[in-house]
Protein backbone atom coordinates (compact mmCIF):
# COMPACT_ATOMS: atom_id res chain seq x y z
CA UNK A 1 0.00 0.00 0.00
CA UNK A 2 2.75 2.43 0.89
CA UNK A 3 4.61 1.56 -2.32
CA UNK A 4 1.49 2.21 -4.39
CA UNK A 5 0.93 5.56 -2.65
CA UNK A 6 4.56 6.60 -3.23
CA UNK A 7 4.32 5.65 -6.90
CA UNK A 8 1.13 7.73 -7.32
CA UNK A 9 2.74 10.76 -5.68
CA UNK A 10 5.79 10.42 -7.91
CA UNK A 11 3.64 10.30 -11.08
CA UNK A 12 1.72 13.37 -9.92
CA UNK A 13 4.93 15.37 -9.41
CA UNK A 14 6.23 14.36 -12.85
CA UNK A 15 2.99 15.47 -14.54
CA UNK A 16 3.18 18.81 -12.71
CA UNK A 17 6.79 19.28 -13.76
CA UNK A 18 6.03 18.62 -17.43
CA UNK A 19 3.01 20.89 -17.29
CA UNK A 20 5.19 23.69 -15.88
CA UNK A 21 7.71 23.26 -18.66
CA UNK A 22 4.97 23.40 -21.29
CA UNK A 23 3.62 26.61 -19.75
CA UNK A 24 7.05 28.23 -19.88
CA UNK A 25 7.51 27.38 -23.60
CA UNK A 26 4.10 28.75 -24.57
CA UNK A 27 5.22 32.22 -23.44
CA UNK A 28 8.26 32.47 -25.76
CA UNK A 29 8.25 34.69 -28.85
CA UNK A 30 7.92 33.31 -32.36
CA UNK A 31 10.32 34.01 -35.26
CA UNK A 32 8.43 37.14 -36.31
CA UNK A 33 8.39 38.85 -32.94
CA UNK A 34 11.20 40.99 -31.49
CA UNK A 35 12.12 40.56 -27.81
CA UNK A 36 14.00 42.83 -25.45
CA UNK A 37 16.66 40.50 -24.03
CA UNK A 38 17.98 43.10 -21.60
CA UNK A 39 14.73 43.38 -19.68
CA UNK A 40 13.09 40.10 -20.60
CA UNK A 41 9.93 41.95 -21.63
CA UNK A 42 8.19 41.25 -24.93
CA UNK A 43 8.06 43.97 -27.60
CA UNK A 44 5.50 44.38 -30.33
CA UNK A 45 6.47 43.05 -33.73
CA UNK A 46 7.78 45.84 -35.97
CA UNK A 47 5.75 46.51 -39.13
CA UNK A 48 6.93 45.43 -42.55
CA UNK A 49 7.36 47.92 -45.37
CA UNK A 50 7.46 47.59 -49.15
CA UNK A 51 8.85 50.77 -50.68
CA UNK A 52 8.97 52.06 -54.26
CA UNK A 53 12.05 53.89 -55.54
CA UNK A 54 11.85 55.53 -58.97
CA UNK A 55 14.32 57.49 -61.09
CA UNK A 56 14.57 58.82 -64.63
CA UNK A 57 17.65 57.11 -66.09
CA UNK A 58 18.41 53.58 -67.20
CA UNK A 59 19.15 51.00 -64.52
CA UNK A 60 22.78 50.68 -65.65
CA UNK A 61 23.68 54.13 -64.33
CA UNK A 62 24.86 55.86 -61.19
CA UNK A 63 21.25 56.21 -60.07
CA UNK A 64 20.76 52.48 -60.58
CA UNK A 65 23.89 51.75 -58.56
CA UNK A 66 22.69 54.02 -55.76
CA UNK A 67 19.23 52.45 -55.77
CA UNK A 68 20.43 48.85 -55.69
CA UNK A 69 22.96 49.39 -52.91
CA UNK A 70 20.26 51.11 -50.83
CA UNK A 71 17.66 48.41 -51.52
CA UNK A 72 20.02 45.52 -50.84
CA UNK A 73 21.24 47.00 -47.57
CA UNK A 74 17.83 47.74 -46.04
CA UNK A 75 16.49 44.34 -47.07
CA UNK A 76 19.43 42.52 -45.49
CA UNK A 77 19.69 44.72 -42.39
CA UNK A 78 15.97 44.37 -41.68
CA UNK A 79 15.92 40.62 -42.22
CA UNK A 80 13.49 41.07 -45.10
CA UNK A 81 11.10 43.24 -43.10
CA UNK A 82 11.82 46.21 -45.40
CA UNK A 83 11.94 45.76 -49.17
CA UNK A 84 12.56 48.34 -51.89
CA UNK A 85 11.28 47.85 -55.43
CA UNK A 86 13.21 49.79 -58.08
CA UNK A 87 11.59 51.56 -61.05
CA UNK A 88 14.16 53.01 -63.50
CA UNK A 89 13.84 54.87 -66.80
CA UNK A 90 10.93 57.17 -65.84
CA UNK A 91 8.58 54.16 -65.68
CA UNK A 92 6.55 55.87 -62.94
CA UNK A 93 6.80 59.43 -64.25
CA UNK A 94 9.19 62.21 -65.18
CA UNK A 95 11.82 63.48 -62.77
CA UNK A 96 9.62 66.37 -61.65
CA UNK A 97 6.53 64.16 -61.40
CA UNK A 98 8.37 61.69 -59.17
CA UNK A 99 9.59 64.50 -56.90
CA UNK A 100 5.96 65.58 -56.48
CA UNK A 101 4.81 61.98 -55.98
CA UNK A 102 7.23 61.59 -53.08
CA UNK A 103 5.76 64.65 -51.39
CA UNK A 104 2.17 63.47 -51.84
CA UNK A 105 3.04 59.98 -50.63
CA UNK A 106 2.28 58.07 -53.84
CA UNK A 107 5.99 57.13 -54.13
CA UNK A 108 8.42 56.47 -51.31
CA UNK A 109 11.84 57.43 -52.71
CA UNK A 110 13.28 59.08 -55.79
CA UNK A 111 16.73 60.21 -56.96
CA UNK A 112 16.45 63.60 -58.69
CA UNK A 113 19.31 65.81 -59.72
CA UNK A 114 20.13 68.35 -57.02
CA UNK A 115 19.25 71.17 -59.40
CA UNK A 116 15.97 69.48 -60.32
CA UNK A 117 14.87 70.27 -56.76
CA UNK A 118 15.00 73.97 -57.73
CA UNK A 119 11.36 73.60 -58.74
CA UNK A 120 10.69 72.86 -55.07
CA UNK A 121 12.88 75.73 -53.89
CA UNK A 122 15.12 77.94 -55.99
CA UNK A 123 18.10 77.56 -53.65
CA UNK A 124 18.79 74.11 -55.10
CA UNK A 125 19.60 75.71 -58.43
CA UNK A 126 22.75 77.24 -56.94
CA UNK A 127 24.45 73.85 -57.18
CA UNK A 128 24.05 74.10 -60.95
CA UNK A 129 25.92 77.37 -61.35
CA UNK A 130 28.43 76.93 -64.19
CA UNK A 131 32.02 76.03 -63.24
CA UNK A 132 31.13 76.14 -59.54
CA UNK A 133 33.65 73.43 -58.60
CA UNK A 134 36.60 71.87 -60.39
CA UNK A 135 36.87 68.48 -58.68
CA UNK A 136 34.70 65.89 -56.97
CA UNK A 137 36.51 66.60 -53.70
CA UNK A 138 35.34 70.21 -53.92
CA UNK A 139 31.82 69.04 -54.76
CA UNK A 140 31.75 66.69 -51.77
CA UNK A 141 33.03 69.40 -49.44
CA UNK A 142 30.23 71.66 -50.62
CA UNK A 143 27.41 69.13 -50.19
CA UNK A 144 28.77 67.68 -46.96
CA UNK A 145 29.26 71.12 -45.42
CA UNK A 146 27.19 74.21 -44.68
CA UNK A 147 25.88 74.44 -48.25
CA UNK A 148 24.48 70.91 -48.20
CA UNK A 149 23.14 71.25 -44.66
CA UNK A 150 21.29 74.40 -45.69
CA UNK A 151 19.74 72.53 -48.62
CA UNK A 152 18.67 69.70 -46.29
CA UNK A 153 16.97 72.23 -44.00
CA UNK A 154 15.26 73.88 -46.97
CA UNK A 155 14.10 70.49 -48.24
CA UNK A 156 12.64 69.64 -44.84
CA UNK A 157 10.78 72.95 -44.73
CA UNK A 158 9.19 71.90 -48.02
CA UNK A 159 8.17 68.44 -46.83
CA UNK A 160 11.18 66.42 -48.07
CA UNK A 161 14.02 64.59 -46.37
CA UNK A 162 17.34 64.27 -48.20
CA UNK A 163 18.95 61.11 -46.84
CA UNK A 164 21.98 60.98 -49.17
CA UNK A 165 23.91 62.85 -51.81
CA UNK A 166 25.56 61.32 -54.85
CA UNK A 167 27.66 62.37 -57.82
CA UNK A 168 26.02 62.44 -61.24
CA UNK A 169 29.08 63.47 -63.21
CA UNK A 170 30.79 66.36 -64.95
CA UNK A 171 28.74 67.85 -67.75
CA UNK A 172 29.82 67.94 -71.41
CA UNK A 173 28.02 69.37 -74.45
CA UNK A 174 26.89 67.57 -77.61
CA UNK A 175 25.16 68.93 -80.71
CA UNK A 176 24.39 68.33 -84.39
CA UNK A 177 25.22 71.79 -85.78
CA UNK A 178 29.01 72.23 -85.55
CA UNK A 179 32.10 71.34 -83.53
CA UNK A 180 32.46 73.56 -80.45
CA UNK A 181 35.93 75.11 -80.36
CA UNK A 182 35.04 78.34 -78.56
CA UNK A 183 32.12 80.02 -76.85
CA UNK A 184 31.34 81.72 -80.18
CA UNK A 185 30.41 78.34 -81.64
CA UNK A 186 27.54 78.02 -79.13
CA UNK A 187 25.59 80.90 -80.63
CA UNK A 188 22.28 79.95 -82.18
CA UNK A 189 22.36 76.25 -81.25
CA UNK A 190 18.96 75.12 -79.95
CA UNK A 191 19.97 73.49 -76.68
CA UNK A 192 17.73 71.21 -74.64
CA UNK A 193 17.38 72.41 -71.06
CA UNK A 194 15.64 71.10 -68.02
CA UNK A 195 12.95 73.40 -66.72
CA UNK A 196 15.42 74.99 -64.29
CA UNK A 197 16.17 78.69 -64.15
CA UNK A 198 19.93 78.41 -63.72
CA UNK A 199 20.48 76.17 -66.77
CA UNK A 200 18.19 78.32 -68.91
CA UNK A 201 20.09 81.46 -67.88
CA UNK A 202 23.42 79.76 -68.52
CA UNK A 203 22.51 78.67 -72.04
CA UNK A 204 21.05 82.09 -72.77
CA UNK A 205 24.33 83.70 -71.63
CA UNK A 206 26.18 81.44 -74.07
CA UNK A 207 23.99 82.65 -76.94
CA UNK A 208 21.97 79.47 -77.34
CA UNK A 209 18.31 79.09 -78.10
CA UNK A 210 16.66 76.85 -75.48
CA UNK A 211 13.87 74.29 -75.42
CA UNK A 212 12.77 72.49 -72.25
CA UNK A 213 12.28 68.74 -72.54
CA UNK A 214 11.95 65.99 -69.94
CA UNK A 215 14.89 63.58 -69.92
CA UNK A 216 12.62 60.77 -71.08
CA UNK A 217 11.80 62.82 -74.21
CA UNK A 218 15.38 63.83 -75.02
CA UNK A 219 16.44 60.99 -77.34
CA UNK A 220 13.36 61.47 -79.52
CA UNK A 221 13.78 65.26 -79.45
CA UNK A 222 17.37 64.94 -80.68
CA UNK A 223 16.55 62.35 -83.34
CA UNK A 224 13.68 64.44 -84.74
CA UNK A 225 15.57 67.75 -84.63
CA UNK A 226 13.31 69.31 -82.02
CA UNK A 227 16.58 70.37 -80.36
CA UNK A 228 20.11 70.52 -81.76
CA UNK A 229 22.03 69.62 -78.64
CA UNK A 230 22.11 68.78 -74.96
CA UNK A 231 24.47 68.69 -71.97
CA UNK A 232 25.01 65.74 -69.64
CA UNK A 233 27.79 63.67 -68.08
CA UNK A 234 29.56 61.45 -70.59
CA UNK A 235 28.32 58.20 -69.02
CA UNK A 236 24.69 59.37 -69.31
CA UNK A 237 25.32 60.41 -72.93
CA UNK A 238 26.59 56.91 -73.72
CA UNK A 239 24.16 54.89 -71.59
CA UNK A 240 21.11 56.64 -73.05
CA UNK A 241 22.37 56.27 -76.65
CA UNK A 242 22.55 60.00 -77.34
CA UNK A 243 25.69 59.08 -79.26
CA UNK A 244 23.38 57.66 -81.94
CA UNK A 245 21.72 61.01 -82.60
CA UNK A 246 24.52 63.52 -81.96
CA UNK A 247 27.57 64.35 -84.11
CA UNK A 248 29.82 66.56 -81.97
CA UNK A 249 31.09 66.32 -78.40
CA UNK A 250 32.77 69.20 -76.55
CA UNK A 251 34.63 68.49 -73.28
CA UNK A 252 33.94 71.61 -71.22
CA UNK A 253 33.30 70.32 -67.65
CA UNK A 254 30.63 73.00 -67.35
CA UNK A 255 28.85 71.61 -64.28
CA UNK A 256 29.58 68.96 -61.69
CA UNK A 257 26.11 67.57 -61.24
CA UNK A 258 24.86 65.86 -58.09
CA UNK A 259 21.91 63.71 -57.17
CA UNK A 260 19.95 63.29 -53.95
CA UNK A 261 18.13 60.32 -52.46
CA UNK A 262 14.88 61.91 -51.32
CA UNK A 263 11.81 60.83 -49.36
CA UNK A 264 8.87 62.44 -47.57
CA UNK A 265 9.87 63.95 -44.25
CA UNK A 266 6.47 63.14 -42.73
CA UNK A 267 6.82 59.50 -43.74
CA UNK A 268 10.29 59.26 -42.27
CA UNK A 269 9.10 60.74 -38.98
CA UNK A 270 6.25 58.21 -38.85
CA UNK A 271 8.58 55.20 -38.79
CA UNK A 272 9.89 53.51 -35.68
CA UNK A 273 13.44 54.31 -34.58
CA UNK A 274 14.85 51.00 -35.81
CA UNK A 275 13.41 51.48 -39.29
CA UNK A 276 14.70 55.06 -39.42
CA UNK A 277 18.20 53.89 -38.49
CA UNK A 278 18.21 51.16 -41.15
CA UNK A 279 17.11 53.65 -43.81
CA UNK A 280 19.79 56.16 -42.84
CA UNK A 281 22.50 53.50 -42.72
CA UNK A 282 21.40 52.24 -46.13
CA UNK A 283 21.46 55.80 -47.47
CA UNK A 284 25.04 56.24 -46.23
CA UNK A 285 26.07 53.07 -48.08
CA UNK A 286 24.26 54.31 -51.21
CA UNK A 287 26.07 57.67 -51.04
CA UNK A 288 29.43 55.94 -50.89
CA UNK A 289 28.51 53.73 -53.84
CA UNK A 290 27.27 56.60 -56.00
CA UNK A 291 30.43 58.60 -55.41
CA UNK A 292 32.65 55.59 -56.07
CA UNK A 293 30.76 54.88 -59.31
CA UNK A 294 31.47 58.32 -60.72
CA UNK A 295 35.10 58.40 -59.66
CA UNK A 296 36.23 56.56 -62.80
CA UNK A 297 33.13 56.75 -64.99
CA UNK A 298 34.19 59.79 -67.01
CA UNK A 299 37.51 58.35 -68.08
CA UNK A 300 35.94 54.96 -68.81
CA UNK A 301 33.07 56.28 -70.92
CA UNK A 302 35.12 58.89 -72.73
CA UNK A 303 37.42 56.09 -73.82
CA UNK A 304 34.39 54.09 -74.95
CA UNK A 305 33.10 56.86 -77.21
CA UNK A 306 36.58 57.35 -78.67
CA UNK A 307 37.15 53.64 -79.26
CA UNK A 308 33.72 53.16 -80.83
CA UNK A 309 33.90 56.31 -82.96
CA UNK A 310 30.64 57.62 -81.57
CA UNK A 311 31.17 61.24 -82.72
CA UNK A 312 32.35 62.88 -85.92
CA UNK A 313 34.54 65.14 -83.83
CA UNK A 314 35.49 65.58 -80.16
CA UNK A 315 36.84 68.99 -79.13
CA UNK A 316 38.33 70.47 -75.98
CA UNK A 317 37.67 74.21 -76.16
CA UNK A 318 39.28 76.78 -73.89
CA UNK A 319 36.65 77.27 -71.19
CA UNK A 320 37.81 80.73 -70.11
CA UNK A 321 35.46 82.26 -72.67
CA UNK A 322 32.62 80.15 -71.28
CA UNK A 323 33.40 81.29 -67.75
CA UNK A 324 33.48 84.94 -68.79
CA UNK A 325 30.21 84.67 -70.71
CA UNK A 326 28.38 83.04 -67.80
CA UNK A 327 29.85 85.06 -64.90
CA UNK A 328 26.76 87.25 -64.68
CA UNK A 329 24.59 84.21 -63.96
CA UNK A 330 26.06 84.04 -60.45
CA UNK A 331 25.07 87.50 -59.25
CA UNK A 332 21.72 87.29 -60.98
CA UNK A 333 20.84 83.93 -59.47
CA UNK A 334 22.32 84.37 -56.01
CA UNK A 335 20.38 87.61 -55.50
CA UNK A 336 17.35 85.61 -54.35
CA UNK A 337 19.12 82.77 -52.50
CA UNK A 338 19.33 81.96 -48.81
CA UNK A 339 22.27 83.80 -47.14
CA UNK A 340 23.84 80.47 -46.15
CA UNK A 341 23.87 79.41 -49.79
CA UNK A 342 25.31 82.73 -50.94
CA UNK A 343 28.04 82.63 -48.29
CA UNK A 344 29.07 79.07 -49.20
CA UNK A 345 29.18 79.83 -52.93
CA UNK A 346 31.11 83.06 -52.49
CA UNK A 347 33.64 81.27 -50.30
CA UNK A 348 34.76 79.05 -53.20
CA UNK A 349 34.47 81.53 -56.12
Amino acid sequence: MKKALALALSLTMMVSLFAGCGSKDSGSTNANTNTNTSSGSQQEELPSYSFQLGFNTVEDSVRGEMAHVFADYVNEASGGRITVEIFPNSSLGSEQEMVEMVKTGSMDFTIPGVTAMSNVDGNFGAYGLPFLVDTYDEAHALLDGDFGNALKDIAQNNGYKIVAWGDLGTVQITNNVRPINSVEDMKGINMRCTNEEVSLKTMDALGCATTTLAFSELYLGLSQGVVDGQFNPIDAIYQNSFTEVQDYLAIVNMYTYGIALVMSNDKFESYDAETQQILMDGAAKAQEAARAYCANAEEEYLQKVKDEGCFLEITTPDVEGFKTATAGVYDDYLATCDPRIVEAVNAIR
